[in-house]
């Protein structure tokens, strides 16, 4: 799929049916002089609904479906039949879709598994027919009543993609590349900054045929909680994670200070981020002789007391089954 068809914001309107009037239908028949009521009740409106599809990974597919609507309910007819209630609307959305409402900014809810299935705007009930009101005082009743209203609004469904661990550093810090090499995903690599414009899912193959989703964030700049650079709008893909794993290039001037602006804007955005499991990994360490690597791991141990961090190089391949190895004790401790 293209960068430009990974949709993770939309905003659409949704409409229920509403449902059929109640019949005021007097039986009439050969002779039988005086049959008494017998209108049926009109159908429901037509609900519409949320479901979840593991099959799908963007909104792209609402992008331009503004406005949905259900069917409305069919009126009661006589000999107490009901009208036929209105069709429903089955939106299909990928799994960590949040609902919120357009006009209070309140989320409804969530949809986190295959299949799971909301009502998103409830349709209107159909009306009673004149059988329900008959009486002795009044046997022939010629009222009955309307279908109610479907319900109208305007929802915002937003995308976080769910992963197990999510890849976060600055643009150029070869978050895709091992991406590429942990996994079958072949994310868009180049030499430039922002050279991914949309997350990358991979499934990272571990020993026994298990596995687990890894998850390449666009890059975060300082000052992308304020809407800075690209980082701002695929930080809420983060919140989705359970392990973080922050990216640095051995090569950075100031390792520290990186990693110590990139937890920043993950704690203005959100400060439960700080709550996640994180674990430190220095890129492109095929640059290092032992000699220099010895160090500086002498100033990492004073610097990351209580952040543990491991070296690796994606193009040599280095470090990255003891990698695999940690994430898989991180995410299952």
């Amino acid at each position: 799929m293209t960068e430009g068809n990974f949709v993770d914001y939309v905003k659409i309107y949704v409409s229920s049916g509403k449902g059929g009037k109640g019949s005021t239908h007097l039986h009439r028949e050969k002779f039988i002089e005086k049959g008494g009521p017998d209108g049926g009740d009109g159908g429901r409106g037509g609900h519409v609904y949320l479901v979840g599809n593991k099959g799908l990974w963007t909104l792209f597919h609402l992008k331009f479906a503004r406005h949905i609507k259900a069917g409305h309910g069919g009126d009661g007819g006589g000999d107490r039949s009901t009208g036929a209630d209105g069709d429903d609307k089955f939106i299909e959305v990928p799994l960590g879709t949040v609902v919120k409402d357009k006009e209070t900014g309140e989320t409804l809810f969530e949809i986190t598994e295959d299949g799971e299935k909301r009502i998103l705007s409830k349709g209107g009930k159909g009306g009673l027919g004149n059988w329900h009101f008959r009486s002795s005082t009044n046997q022939t009743p010629r009222y009955a009543q309307p279908g109610l209203p479907g319900a109208e609004m305007d929802v915002i469904l937003e995308l976080k993609v769910l992963a197990d661990v999510g890849l976060v550093g600055f643009p150029n810090a070869g978050k895709s590349t091992l991406l590429s090499v942990l996994t079958s995903a072949k994310p868009k690599i180049a030499d430039y900054p922002f050279t991914t414009l949309k997350p990358n899912l991979g499934i990272v193959a571990y020993r026994d045929f298990q596995s687990f989703v890894i998850a390449d964030i666009p890059g975060i700049i300082e000052g992308a909680a304020e809407g800075k650079g690209l980082g701002h709008y695929f930080l809420r893909h983060i919140e989705r994670n359970s392990t973080l794993l922050f990216l640095v290039p051995v090569d950075t001037p100031d390792i520290k200070g990186e990693y110590d602006i990139l937890v920043n804007e993950l704690t203005k955005y959100n400060p439960e981020m700080l709550d996640k499991e994180r674990l430190l990994v220095i890129s492109k360490c095929d640059m290092l002789d032992d000699e220099l690597k010895a160090e500086l791991k002498v100033e990492l141990d004073i610097a990351f007391k209580d952040t543990p961090y491991m070296f690796i190089s994606s193009v040599a391949q280095q470090g990255l089954t003891d990698l695999k190895d940690k994430l898989w004790k991180m995410l299952n401790d």
